[in-house]
């Protein structure tokens, strides 16, 4: 277990447990002082804290595209795959076939031409022109892997490291190891997180078993073209500052005194927290979610205010502000990547609407200076096939059809934040089917995470239920080969 040494230096010798034990208020009472005096902010558990070493990375912006992105018509090139279309699928293991159906199948050679970019040479589908002219920024890693071919269950262990249990978000880990860098605003937010019809659970920004306040915060952007954030409920202009602190001290002297007499209670001081932070947000946010003071070059950049680029634009702009303000964990979403039909109109739509304002994100981050200490992630749930599939039992032509789910093989990318660029790590095999050379197992991923942040994945631990947690349970390695 990381204890409280490993994770701030105290100017006295008391532990922070049992300094906030000796508080007669707990959590809420720091968050309160941190109002009134910036010294208690030194005893707040969201206040910044050390590492296990240097970091690398101060934040990380985490770009989640739900469905699946399928590897080979991206940025995995195959060859063999286009040459051997309509061939049936080859792939047996143990004399069983590892999907259902998978033997009545025909291999399905990808649509779009690639082409090597850049100073590295690395293959780029022609679907991403924008993400090719700053590949040389990006790690390729191919060999991706992990255990369950469903999404809710691969979702979870994205996000959380596990299929089947409740546990705590990486964002939330990296918050209780890191603390955040502005005490006005959330330090883990996600924005436009999938709903679960889209392969999104609240469970992935959710704290779990760690103190509620290490939680996420989501934010939903407007469907209207060009607009930030919806702010009507971020302050109330009817009632002066004053009269509101008036109001959340009464409502907050509650809350402690119930805290005093139930005891220790993480959810209860998580939502003491949560009132402060609310309070506190109404003299940066309001500010932060708009655009006005961004000028038409930069939105361009983005792509916003252009189709269909334009809601992921304005995502990726506003993670760039929440970085730039000291949040610690920005989660970004795209849906949509679940091509089983129509893959073939489809996949380019996906694609048009993240791949300016990615390689815009990249651009602006590296213009401003931010891009050596912002640690960017790109990824799926998992992959694709590289066999048809057609849900129409053969009603349909070749046009409609689309590809499975396939959790053996994908790819990832990286940037910034202590990765090096232009690096292409790993293989699947000829087909794009199965990762064979330098495998990645998301535990593995989120080790690679936590080390350029400067956590060490094998400390960084929470007792409970009797037991040391940590985000990569008994696994994972830190992917050096990925390392600048």
């Amino acid at each position: 277990m990381m204890n409280d040494k490993e994770k701030i230096n105290f100017s006295t010798p008391i532990a922070r447990r049992a300094m906030l034990k000796m508080s007669a208020c707990g959590f809420g009472h720091t968050a309160l002082s941190a109002l009134l005096a910036q010294a208690a902010q030194a005893t707040t558990p969201l206040a910044p804290q050390a590492g296990h070493y240097p970091a690398k990375a101060k934040r990380v912006i985490f770009m989640f595209m739900s469905g699946g992105p399928s590897q080979m018509d991206t940025f995995d090139h195959k060859p063999r795959l286009n040459a051997d279309h309509g061939k049936p699928a080859p792939f047996e293991r143990d004399g069983t076939f590892e999907q259902p159906g998978v033997g009545t199948m025909r291999l399905f050679g990808s649509s779009w031409e690639f082409a090597q970019h850049g100073q590295s040479g690395t293959w780029v589908s022609e679907l991403f022109p924008h993400i090719a002219g700053v590949i040389d920024d990006f790690a390729v890693l191919k060999g991706m892997h992990t255990d369950n071919l469903a999404h809710a269950p691969a979702c979870l262990q994205l996000h959380t490291g596990a299929t089947n249990f409740v546990w705590p978000s990486v964002g939330s880990w990296v918050m209780y190891g890191l603390g955040t860098d502005n005490q006005n605003l959330p330090g883990f937010i996600t924005i436009n997180h999938p709903r679960g019809g889209d392969g999104g659970s609240p469970q992935h920004y959710a704290s779990a078993f760690l103190p509620a306040m290490y939680q996420g915060t989501p934010v939903n952007l407007p469907k209207e073209q060009g607009s930030a954030a919806d702010i009507r409920y971020l302050r109330d202009d009817s009632t002066p500052l004053s009269r509101q602190r008036e109001q959340l001290d009464f409502v907050q002297r509650l809350n402690r005194r119930h805290l005093q007499k139930s005891g220790e209670d993480t959810l209860l001081e998580g939502m003491i927290e949560s009132f402060e932070l609310a309070f506190r947000m109404q003299t940066e946010a309001p500010e932060l979610l708009s655009f006005h003071d961004e000028n038409e070059a930069t939105l361009k950049l983005y792509g916003i205010g252009e189709e269909p680029a334009d809601q992921f634009g304005r995502q990726c702009l506003l993670a760039r502000r929440f970085a730039e303000s000291g949040v610690r964990f920005i989660q970004i979403n795209a849906g949509g990547w679940d091509h089983h039909v129509g893959i073939r109109k489809a996949l380019p739509d996906n694609a048009a609407q993240v791949d300016k304002p990615i390689a815009g994100l990249i651009r602006d981050l590296k213009a401003r200076g931010m891009l050596d200490e912002t640690l960017i992630v790109w990824t799926g749930e998992f992959g694709r096939t590289p066999y048809e599939q057609d849900l129409s039992g053969g009603k349909k032509t070749i046009d409609r059809y689309g590809r499975g789910h396939n959790p053996y093989g994908f790819t990832t990318l990286m940037a910034g934040g202590g990765v090096r660029g232009g690096v292409v790590h790993g293989a699947t095999d000829d087909y794009g089917y199965r990762a064979v050379d330098g495998k990645v197992h998301l535990h593995d991923l989120h080790a690679t995470m936590l080390h350029l942040l400067g956590l060490d994945h094998e400390r960084l631990t929470y007792r409970y239920a009797g037991r040391d947690f940590r985000l990569t349970d008994v696994y994972g390695r830190v992917v050096e080969e990925v390392l600048a």
